[in-house]
């Protein structure tokens, strides 16, 4: 079956008002490919204002959520309230939540859980270090942070799973078309192995790691990459030329 191809932007902990407003405005008023589904990652702050000001043919995701719907949790936001906000979608397991704020993958699985059991769209992160891609422990890494995603999903078809290996974030470098496919492909073996075959060919697969405007059509043309999770790329006009990079 033909899945649809689906390009994440993370703005991270970047933009204001004005700068976001900006974007916004360039992104509504572009020409993209009406078969791609598109999603902005907005600051927890900003959530509001992005899903009011961006066209409706674009979806926003908040960056994490709590694995609770209310309660004594300071400076956390919980699915509720993001939906609450008319926003569809959650970022969970991004490196950095894992790497800089220690989340661990049990806790990703049960945020995954109850944002799914919340009704919202999870785009769940998974991505090997430098030294575990040098030490050969690439698929035992993201197999394992893998399993316990998929032991908290009911319902794939809310889930996109987002391979970035994290020697690739933010620093310019980019894994290679061959080397995200590999990846990819592993990754819908083991979809098909340890959830179903009907899983593993309707799940969306998506890239991120650098991308850009120059890398983007050759990773997009990859059997098994099915879209991307950008970064720096998402907060500039080039965006757009990522969005229809299967055009």
């Amino acid at each position: 079956m033909s899945r649809k191809f689906f390009v994440g932007g993370n703005w991270k902990l970047n933009g204001d008002k004005k700068s976001l407003g900006e974007l916004i405005q360039t992104m509504n008023g572009a020409k993209v490919d009406p078969n791609v589904e598109v999603v902005c990652g907005a600051p927890s702050i900003y959530l509001d204002f992005a899903r009011s000001k961006l066209d409706a043919k674009f979806g926003v995701a908040a960056q994490n959520c709590y694995k609770v719907a209310k309660g004594a949790f300071t400076g956390e936001i919980s699915p509720a309230m993001i939906k609450d906000c008319g926003v569809n979608w959650v970022i969970l397991g991004h490196s950095e939540r894992r790497h800089v704020f220690g989340e661990s993958d049990e806790l990703i699985g049960q945020k995954t859980a109850h944002a799914l059991e919340s009704g919202l769209g999870v785009i769940a992160c998974i991505g090997e270090k430098l030294d575990e891609r040098e030490g050969g422990i690439t698929e035992k890494v993201v197999f394992a942070q893998t399993k316990v995603i998929a032991d908290n999903v009911k319902d794939w078809s809310k889930v996109v799973l987002a391979y970035e290996p994290v020697w690739a974030i933010g620093t310019g470098k980019t894994a290679s078309p061959q080397q995200a496919q590999e990846v990819h492909e592993k990754l819908r073996v083991w979809l098909k192995d340890n959830v179903s075959e009907a899983v593993a060919n309707s799940v969306r697969i998506i890239y991120g790691g650098s991308v850009t405007g120059g890398t983007c059509k050759e990773l997009a043309s990859q059997k098994d990459v099915d879209g991307f999770l950008v970064g720096g790329a998402s907060l500039k006009p080039e965006f757009v030329e990522i969005i229809n990079a299967k055009v």
